[in-house]
C-alpha cells in the first residue's frame, strides 16, 4: 500500500513539474492558436478565449518569454479582444461590470512592449496597429475608472493613452489625439488624475509638459502650483502663480490660491485689494465678504494697539459693513454674528486692557472717575456684542467660541444664572456632546 502511495505520489509530482516546465514558446503558441479559435466562432467558443488568457499569461512568467516579440503581442491581441467583447456586451448592459481590472492598459503596455522590442519591420507594424486599435478603450475604462474616483488607475488608462499617440505619431498613422487641443487636455486631465491620486512627481512631469509649450491655460498654473506647494517648493510655487496671476488676472482658482497664498503668511494688506476683486465676480459669495470683514478687523487691531486711533476707526467701520453684507447674504450665517459680537467684544478687551494699566494705587477723585469711565465704555462694547453672540448660539448652540463669550460676558454682567448655563453648555461641548437646541429662540 505504501509503494502505491509513493508511486502515485511520484507520478503527480512528475506531471507538477512537467507542466511547470512547459516551453514558455510554445505555451505562447497555443494561446495564438486558441484566440485564433475564439475569432472564428465567438458564441461557440467563448471558452477558448479564457484558455488563451490563461496560458499567455503563464508563457510570460517566464524570462524567456518575455523577450519574444511574439509573445507580447499576442498578449495584447489577447486583451484588445477581451476588452472589445466585454465593451460590446457594455453596450447592452452597462452596469455590467467589467472581468479585469483593466484589459486595456494591459493590451496597451503588452503592444508596447511588442513595438519596442521588435527589430522587423512587420512587427513593428502589426505592434502599431493593435495600439491604435485599443486607444479608443483606454479613453473608456479611464472615464469609468475617473468616475469611479479610482484616479490612481484612471491616471495610469490616460497616460498610456498619450504614450499610443506619440507612438502612433512616429509611426505617422491615425491617432485618438491628432487634434492638438485634444492632445494638450488630455495631457492636462492625466495631470489632473494624477493630482488627485496623490501622485505628485507625474502630475508635475504632465502639468511642466504643458507649461514649458509657453501657452499653458489658468488650469495649467494653478494645477502646478498646488503641486509645488504641495512638495514644499515655496518659491517655484509662488513664481508659478505670479505668472499665472499676471497672465490671467481674472481666473478665479488662481485668484483664491492668492488669497489663500496671503491669509497664510498674515499678508493682510495686499488681501484688500484681492478680496475685493474675488467679490466683484462672485458677489454673493458668503466667505468672501466674512474673509474681507475678518481682513479689516485684524488690521483695526494692529493699528488701535498702535494707538492710531484714526485709521482703527476707519478699519473698524470697514469691518463692520462686510459682516453685516455677509448677513445681508445670508440672514443664517452663524459666522457672520459671532464675528460682529467678536468685534465689538475685542474693543471691550482692549479697554480692559487700558483699564488694568491705571496705577492701583491711586485713589484720587481723577483716577477713580477715569476708572469709572472705562468701566463703563467696556460694558457699553460688551452690550453691543451681545445681540449677536445671542443671535449665533441661536443659530449653531455647539459653537464652543459663541458659548465662551456668552458666559464670560453674563459673568460681566454679574447674571451668574445665565453665565452658569453657557459654562455648562461649554462643557458639553467640550466633552465631546451636543446641545440638543439653543438656549436663545430668535
Amino acid at each position: 500500500m505504501k509503494k502505491n502511495v509513493a508511486i502515485l505520489l511520484a507520478l503527480a509530482f512528475g506531471f507538477t513539474l512537467a507542466h511547470a516546465q512547459e516551453d514558455p514558446a510554445k505555451l505562447a503558441k497555443q494561446a495564438a492558436r486558441a484566440l485564433t479559435s475564439y475569432n472564428m466562432d465567438p458564441g461557440s467558443n467563448a471558452a477558448k478565449l479564457e484558455e488563451a488568457k490563461q496560458k499567455i499569461d503563464q508563457a510570460l512568467k517566464a524570462e524567456s518569454a518575455q523577450a519574444l516579440v511574439s509573445a507580447w503581442q499576442t498578449k495584447g491581441e489577447i486583451y484588445s479582444t477581451i476588452i472589445q467583447r466585454e465593451m460590446m456586451l457594455r453596450q447592452l448592459n452597462p452596469t455590467m461590470p467589467l472581468s479585469g481590472d483593466n484589459d486595456a492598459l494591459e493590451a496597451y503596455e503588452a503592444f508596447e512592449k511588442a513595438y519596442k522590442l521588435a527589430t522587423k519591420k512587420y512587427e513593428k507594424a502589426d505592434a502599431a496597429k493593435g495600439i491604435a486599435e485599443v486607444q479608443g478603450y483606454l479613453v473608456n475604462v479611464g472615464l469609468l475608472k475617473y468616475e469611479a474616483q479610482a484616479y490612481d488607475r484612471a491616471y495610469r488608462s490616460f497616460d498610456a493613452l498619450i504614450r499610443s499617440h506619440d507612438i502612433l505619431s512616429a509611426e505617422k498613422l491615425k491617432s485618438y489625439l491628432d487634434n492638438p487641443e485634444q492632445y494638450e487636455n488630455q495631457i492636462y486631465v492625466a495631470a489632473l488624475c494624477a493630482q488627485l491620486a496623490g501622485m505628485n512627481d507625474e502630475a508635475e512631469m504632465h502639468y511642466m509638459r504643458l507649461y514649458e509649450k509657453g501657452n499653458a491655460q489658468a488650469a495649467v498654473y494653478d494645477g502646478l502650483y498646488q503641486i509645488k506647494t504641495a512638495k514644499n517648493d515655496t518659491l517655484a510655487a509662488e513664481r508659478i502663480l505670479r505668472e499665472g496671476r499676471q497672465k490671467y488676472p481674472n481666473d478665479g482658482a488662481l485668484l483664491f490660491a492668492e488669497i489663500n497664498l496671503y491669509l497664510k503668511k498674515g499678508e493682510l494688506d495686499g488681501l484688500i485689494t484681492r478680496l475685493k476683486q474675488a467679490i466683484e465676480q462672485e458677489p454673493n459669495n458668503l466667505s468672501l465678504f466674512i474673509t474681507l470683514g475678518s481682513v479689516y478687523d485684524n488690521l483695526y487691531q494692529r493699528e488701535a494697539q498702535a494707538h492710531n486711533n484714526d485709521k482703527a476707526t476707519e478699519y473698524f467701520n470697514e469691518a463692520k459693513k462686510y459682516y453685516e453684507k455677509a448677513i445681508e447674504i445670508d440672514p443664517k450665517a452663524s459666522d457672520a454674528y459671532y464675528s460682529l459680537g467678536a468685534l465689538y467684544y475685542n474693543k471691550a478687551a482692549a479697554r480692559t486692557q487700558d483699564l488694568n494699566a491705571l496705577p492701583q494705587d491711586d485713589y484720587s477723585a481723577a483716577a477713580i472717575k477715569k476708572y469709572q469711565q472705562i468701566q463703563k465704555e467696556i460694558m457699553a462694547f460688551f452690550d453691543e456684542a451681545l445681540p449677536y453672540f445671542q443671535k449665533s448660539e441661536s443659530l449653531n448652540p455647539n459653537d464652543i467660541n459663541t458659548l465662551i463669550a456668552l458666559s464670560e460676558i453674563y459673568a460681566r454682567k454679574d447674571d451668574l444664572e445665565k453665565a452658569n448655563e453657557f459654562k455648562k453648555r461649554l462643557e458639553t461641548v467640550r466633552g465631546g456632546g451636543k446641545n440638543a437646541e439653543p438656549y436663545f429662540k430668535m
